[in-house]
């Protein structure tokens, strides 16, 4: 699955209703545009494809006060919601050899909005896949005997290995941390919510806006 369709639908979430430069804004004060494929490209087709797909619906606002033509402001609909619950459970659960960590990092970034049980069970079915992955990569590999029994090719069946480890002492972690109380969950108070209020000026933005970009 793709990061971009959950980023922006969260981003888009987290507002209320927001423009396409207030989407970009907030996935860049995010990071996103670092770890992730969420360019100013691709965050703007998305919205026009996912209003198409009835993801999203488009209100036509006045126009900026920096001036230009209207703008156009994004809001999610029972559709989307719907969606975005249902890419943040697999982002939260899927777990394959070539998965990107956009997706694992987008899934943290707004399991929150789930709540603290069902996000504590979603992680534990990562853990038995991952559990899983590595049993089928050790039918072929014993990782005590090292990756010279094959090659250099066991040198990725050791990447594997390491990789499913390590994801899964992640996992453990969080898991405890989750059970223990830490974060703010759905239906438990106040979430936590970072996202720019319209104006607030962003230190992580990668270049120069133009009144364009507002759209």
């Amino acid at each position: 699955m793709s990061a971009i369709r959950l980023l922006v639908l969260g981003a888009v979430r987290q507002h209320g209703r927001a423009h396409g430069y207030q989407v970009r804004n907030d996935l860049e004060y995010w990071g996103a545009h670092e770890w992730s494929k969420a360019k100013p490209g691709s965050i703007y087709h998305a919205l026009k494809q996912m209003a198409k797909q009835g993801l999203l619906v488009e209100h036509e606002t006045a126009p900026s006060v920096a001036g230009g033509p209207p703008r156009t402001e994004y809001e999610i609909t029972e559709k989307g919601t719907e969606e975005f619950r249902a890419l943040l459970r697999a982002a939260l659960t899927t777990v394959a050899h070539d998965q990107q960590s956009d997706v694992l990092s987008a899934g943290v970034g707004f399991m929150v909005d789930l709540p603290r049980e069902e996000v504590v069970a979603l992680l534990k079915e990562r853990m038995r896949a991952l559990e899983s992955w590595r049993h089928s990569v050790t039918e072929y590999y014993t990782p005590e005997d090292g990756p010279g029994q094959l090659g250099h090719i066991g040198e990725i069946m050791n990447l594997w290995v390491t990789s499913a480890d390590a994801g899964a002492e992640w996992t453990e972690g969080l898991i405890e941390r989750i059970e223990n109380g830490a974060y703010t969950f759905a239906g438990e108070g106040e979430p936590f919510v970072a996202v720019l209020a319209e104006g607030e000026e962003n230190p992580f933005a990668t270049a120069e806006r133009h009144p364009g970009d507002e759209r």
